[in-house]
């Protein structure tokens, strides 16, 4: 008797362990129990029982159809958003981790996060050193104190992320987008920023040591306390800047065919007419 329990027990944990296995064998038991007791109606009136059986099955096909759809699309969106959560984790999981492989994993979630349209991602204090970032959508993430050198960084989208105290020294930002973006304090020395774009960033007291902004576009940025020390200008647009002083330019390379505020350029003239002359 306690074997043969013992083996019913063994077979019900078998059945139930295997979801297809325990689909079949409700439906066998479900079946032996509806044709049971539906089978005088088949005997007596069969064509009456047969048309409501038809109709029912109307219903089930509607239902089927209907239900089915509502669970698939909410079985697609629970992975996408469980796929996405696990993302975020792992990017906090490697958060202040100084090391290569680090920064590798985090910028492969930065890519899974933009195959779902997801731009807002908190970098804070990220390690990203040596990575390639090129053509990621970073609109609206939080990059304060994160550690980006020597990254490759050409057509970034990073308008209006914050980028407070973020170090980017000796990357490549060639065209990248930062408009609006909040850059005070952030290192920018020896970096390419060839026709970036930062209209209306704010630029406070970022350093710009040896950078080449040719061609970028500094339209209406906030530059108060920017340092220009040998920052070459060339065909920059610097019109409507706010707190940009003639000092300040007068410590670049060059603002050869660079575009100033009239004022502006009238000062830089008359302290460092080379600058201007090319």
């Amino acid at each position: 008797m306690k074997k043969f329990k013992k083996k019913l027990i063994g077979l019900f944990y078998h059945v139930i362990e295997r979801p297809i296995l325990t689909a079949f064998v409700v439906l066998i038991l479900t079946a032996i129990l509806v044709i049971s007791l539906s089978l005088k109606y088949y005997l007596q009136d069969f064509e009456g029982f047969w048309s409501n059986v038809l109709v029912e099955a109307h219903g089930m096909l509607f239902d089927i159809a209907i239900i089915g759809i509502l669970l698939f699309w909410l079985n697609e969106n629970g992975e996408i958003r469980h796929q996405v959560r696990a993302y975020h984790n792992e990017i906090d999981d490697f958060r202040t981790w100084h090391s290569e492989e680090a920064a590798f994993r985090i910028v492969g979630n930065i890519r899974r996060l933009n195959r779902h349209d997801i731009t807002e991602i908190n970098l804070a204090n990220c390690h990203l050193q040596q990575t390639n970032m090129s053509y990621l959508n970073l609109a609206g993430a939080n990059l304060n104190s994160a550690i980006v050198t020597n990254c490759s960084l050409v057509e970034v989208n990073l308008e209006n992320s914050r980028m407070n105290q973020t170090n980017l020294e000796n990357s490549n930002l060639n065209s990248a987008n930062l408009k609006g973006a909040y850059a005070n304090g952030a290192n920018f020395q020896d970096a390419y920023l060839i026709k970036a774009q930062f209209e209306n960033a704010y630029l406070i007291k970022a350093n710009f040591k040896n950078a080449f902004l040719m061609e970028s576009n500094l339209t209406g940025s906030f530059l108060m306390g920017a340092d220009f020390d040998q920052t070459s200008f060339y065909k920059a647009d610097l019109r409507g800047a706010k707190g940009l002083t003639a000092e300040q330019l007068c410590k670049a390379k060059t603002l050869y065919l660079a575009e100033l505020d009239p004022e502006l350029r009238a000062e830089v003239v008359k302290l460092a007419p080379q600058l201007i002359e090319g």
